[in-house]
């Protein structure tokens, strides 16, 4: 590989969230867990470096040595157009595209601009848990479609999603696309189900794709825009390139009266201004950084298949779900015979992982799962899943 992805970076000492935040054992406990004794596979980002480009592109902007106010310049919207052309044969053009700082101050802002309060958004769960929160913060009702499991992986119930869409007060549907966190990567006629279902009942389709690169060896990723000009996506170099901190993200939206309502929640939400650093590192990534994304998921893939062939000899009571996109496996601990929450505090107390309760997307849908990121170094990844075997082993 070109790439070390094998590299060791402490992160520890530098405010990290993931690696510097004291976790707590229990939703409601004060218990606290050191963070110098845990091995985080929680919050989702990633351990490793950024792109070597996009590195480039940030100190060079650092040197120059004054941070002010910045403008978008036509590269930033050039360098979009291209990725998305390129990549994912979607034609974006130009006035379609709207900044902002991040996808969820994005998706907050799309609810705000193509919802009233008191109307229902529908999501499919379990589902990102800044769905739940988002959709609530701007005063309206969420309204879930459960997935339905599949072996090891997760269908959409056709039927169920065309009553909830039937639903008077049903106004947005609100769709993540690779899902977070079962990482099913819709296809083609899954997504043109949605769509036809959606039109049919007058519903407005959101859709955030901020996964959108994450995807594993057999398996495509569709923009929903490619489906129909008539949605709104929201994605971001973020979690791609690992650049969340950089505060950079885009609305992507070709109906020129929802355009303006966005614009103007962008600015009642006052999320307009963003980071220059952001703005060059988007251009690097998009324009000089391909190469890389690719050698990252070959990396991504391989942990994921360090943990199947792991838990497969060593954690029996584990089922990991299919993962077609994201660096975020779905596990089945219900074989257990405790609570999602419960096992992760336990995990966290005794074996000093941290891992994200399956009821975090879904108190329902969620429960009897877990959360992993195995988006560190194998190494790492290893140690933890060998804590975990040995606390299982203490259990028997």
């Amino acid at each position: 590989m070109k790439y070390d992805f094998d590299e060791l970076i402490e992160r520890r000492g530098t405010d990290c969230v993931k690696w510097d935040e004291r976790p707590r054992v229990g939703e409601h406990s004060s218990g606290m867990v050191p963070s110098a004794d845990v091995i985080p596979l929680w919050v989702a980002d990633m351990d490793f470096k950024a792109a070597p480009a996009i590195l480039e592109a940030v100190k060079k902007r650092a040197e120059h040595g004054v941070f002010g106010y910045n403008i978008v310049p036509e590269s930033y919207y050039e360098a979009v157009i291209s990725w998305f052309r390129r990549r994912h044969h979607w034609e974006i053009q130009r006035e379609w595209i709207l900044y902002t700082t991040a996808v969820v101050p994005a998706m907050s802002c799309v609810i705000k601009a193509l919802t009233m309060p008191g109307e229902k958004v529908l999501i499919l769960s379990p589902a990102y848990n800044c769905f739940f929160s988002s959709i609530r913060n701007n005063g309206c009702e969420v309204l879930e479609s459960v997935l339905k499991r599949s072996q090891l992986s997760f269908e959409i119930d056709f039927d169920d999603f065309e009553r909830k869409c039937a639903d008077e007060k049903t106004t947005l549907f609100l769709l993540c696309n690779p899902h977070n966190p079962t990482g099913r990567v819709w296809t083609r006629e899954e997504l043109q189900c949605m769509y036809e279902i959606c039109h049919r009942h007058g519903v407005k389709i959101a859709s955030d794709e901020i996964h959108c690169e994450l995807i594993m060896p057999g398996y495509k990723f569709v923009p929903f825009g490619t489906i129909t000009d008539d949605c709104v996506v929201m994605n971001s170099p973020s979690k791609n390139f690992n650049t969340a901190g950089l505060q950079i993200a885009n609305i992507i939206c070709s109906h020129p009266s929802w355009r303006r309502r966005i614009d103007r929640a962008i600015n009642i939400n006052e999320v307009c201004d963003v980071n220059p650093f952001g703005i060059v590192a988007l251009q690097a990534a998009y324009n000089e950084s391909e190469d890389w994304i690719g050698e990252l998921n070959e990396y991504l893939w391989g942990n994921y298949q360090t943990l199947c062939d792991f838990a497969a000899q060593h954690l029996p009571q584990w089922k990991v779900c299919r993962l077609e996109g994201t660096y975020l496996p779905w596990v089945d601990i219900s074989a257990t015979d405790m609570f999602s929450q419960a096992y992760a505090d336990r995990l966290l107390r005794e074996a000093k992982v941290w891992v994200n309760p399956g009821t975090m997307y879904g108190p329902q849908s969620g429960e009897g799962y877990i959360r992993l990121n195995i988006a560190t170094q194998r190494s790492r990844l290893l140690e933890a899943l060998e804590r975990i075997a040995k606390y299982e082993k203490r259990q028997l």
